[in-house]
């Protein structure tokens, strides 16, 4: 068996760097993936932030589309952050015309909620299944506007919202943890990796 998670970082735009940096510290390797046959022989997959117009139509041209929504209900555990979690959003909010998402979280997700870019902030939030609070920063980030059955929340601002989502092998938050060196919701990541390996 091997010793170290083989994990997946969507690399069609975003900030890739910092999601392999946070996995690379917790001693998993991070692989680039680019083309549907990076997918084989992954433990995990992280969707990063970025544009998710852009990684959707990215994706369908890639070929990736189809191969990531099979692996998302084969039970490959994956972690979404901002635009990832609008990848992983079953339904959104102020899609643009023709936009897809891969799905498998039971939830629907607003666009742009919190505003543009000058509407960016940090906070720190409590996460259920996480000791202390987490250093979190919102940077043009969805909200999550409803919580299906199948899915459930574990995270919320002051106010109410949601901002962080778990279903099966699959998570999701509006914010950004990799931003401020928060690790703890990647090592969740893994932990979904190894039970499942």
């Amino acid at each position: 068996m091997r010793s170290h998670l083989r994990v997946g970082v969507l690399a069609l735009q975003g900030d890739v760097r910092e999601h392999a940096g946070v996995l690379t510290a917790l001693g998993a390797e991070a692989i680039p993936v680019r083309r549907p046959e990076q997918l084989a022989g992954l433990d995990a997959l992280v969707l990063p932030g970025g544009e998710s117009s852009v990684i959707d139509k990215l994706s369908r041209i890639f070929g990736l589309r189809e191969p990531i929504r099979a692996a998302i209900a084969t039970g490959l555990p994956v972690y979404g952050t901002c635009a990832g979690l609008i990848l992983l959003a079953d339904e959104v909010e102020g899609a643009i015309t023709g936009q897809r998402t891969f799905g498998g979280i039971d939830v629907t997700v607003a666009r742009n909620a919190f505003g543009g870019q000058v509407e960016s902030f940090e906070t720190r939030l409590v996460v259920e299944g996480i000791e202390g609070e987490v250093e979190a920063t919102f940077i043009r980030a969805p909200l999550i506007t409803r919580v299906g059955d199948r899915a459930k929340a574990i995270a919320t601002l002051p106010g109410g919202g949601v901002v962080g989502v778990a279903q099966g092998s699959l998570l999701g938050t509006s914010f950004h943890p990799e931003m401020n060196g928060e690790v703890r919701l990647h090592e969740r990541l893994l932990e979904l990796a190894r039970a499942r390996v």
